[in-house]
């Protein structure tokens, strides 16, 4: 790898979202540099990688010494075992230290991976949310806090630091094969919780398209905060009916106190908190990425509901 040569750093790119990334960037012949304080098995050979947490002096050499032309920054832990603590101190602070180093060693673009989750599901949402809307999810979910204070952080550099292009991409529900998350747990269920009387909306992205987003974001020009979405909006029980699943339905007055005691007893890993998300309404408005970028996803409805199971 040529280190004069201008390169796309990567956080997080030991996960399994992180890997699917570096396998699309690393097709496009870009120069790769990783940075992470997990162990990367398996990782080619011409991909420049360095164990270490984003918070500590190594990292901040890294941007001292080689030519980081843009950063996608996916280094937040989602852990519901961990503390609230642990989680604040390396999302939120992480976060704060990767900022710095882009407005400090010159990066010209910044890619900050959100959700479309900090929006939170409510029974008032309108049915698509766009860009404008509150960050109300840490109001009902406090696991959800550190997202939440991300997206603030990275909206405050955006205005902050003009001379560095800031996006921040809040995707729909992220599903893979992979993929470790709620919504793709969930989908791999044998049977399923549902709400008695609940059907909500939900969007789905498949994994390699939420990839490709992020890779349009590096587009030269572009700025600013955007929801992603991927092939359409579909019901949940139309999503367990595709997959031939036959869901639990439990009364929802008697779900979340039983669920709590689940998670407590390490029964479920599945918080609480979670069954807002099969309850209320969270769809949100893509459309300003499309017309910014033209970007669409390749993968269509039943190939992305599919995905979290194959």
């Amino acid at each position: 790898m040529n280190a004069d040569r201008p390169a796309i750093a990567v956080t997080g790119i030991c996960g399994n979202l992180g890997r699917v990334l570096a396998k699309l960037l690393h097709k496009e012949g870009q120069p790769i540099v990783g940075i992470d304080r997990r162990l990367f098995p398996g990782k080619p050979k011409d991909i420049e990688f360095h164990q270490v947490d984003i918070r500590k002096r190594k990292a901040e050499e890294v941007f001292r010494k080689r030519n980081i032309g843009a950063l996608i920054h996916m280094g937040i832990m989602h852990d519901p075992r961990m503390s609230a603590e642990e989680h604040h101190q390396f999302n939120v602070l992480g976060t704060a230290k990767a900022l710095e180093y882009c407005a400090r060693y010159g990066v010209k673009k910044l890619v900050v991976l959100s959700s479309a989750n900090v929006y939170g599901p409510h029974p008032a949402n309108p049915n698509f949310l766009t860009e404008d809307a509150p960050l109300m999810a840490s109001a009902r979910f406090g696991d959800i806090r550190d997202l939440v204070e991300v997206d603030i952080l990275a909206q405050s550099f955006l205005w902050k630091h003009p001379e560095v292009e800031t996006v921040i991409l809040r995707p729909v529900h992220i599903v893979g094969p992979t993929i470790q998350n709620a919504p793709s747990r969930y989908l791999r269920l044998r049977r399923p919780w549902v709400l008695m009387g609940f059907d909500p909306m939900v969007q789905l992205i498949h994994v390699e398209d939420a990839c490709r987003a992020m890779i349009e974001a590096l587009r030269p020009g572009l700025r600013g905060v955007f929801n992603v979405v991927g092939p359409g909006e579909v019901s949940l029980s139309a999503i367990f009916k595709e997959l031939g699943v036959q869901p639990v339905p439990i009364p929802h007055v008697v779900a979340r106190p039983l669920l709590d005691q689940l998670f407590k007893m390490r029964l479920s890993n599945f918080p609480p908190g979670e069954l807002d998300h099969i309850q209320f309404q969270g769809t949100v408005d893509g459309s300003r990425f499309l017309k910014a970028t033209g970007f669409r996803p390749k993968y269509d409805l039943r190939e992305t509901i599919w995905a979290a199971l194959r």
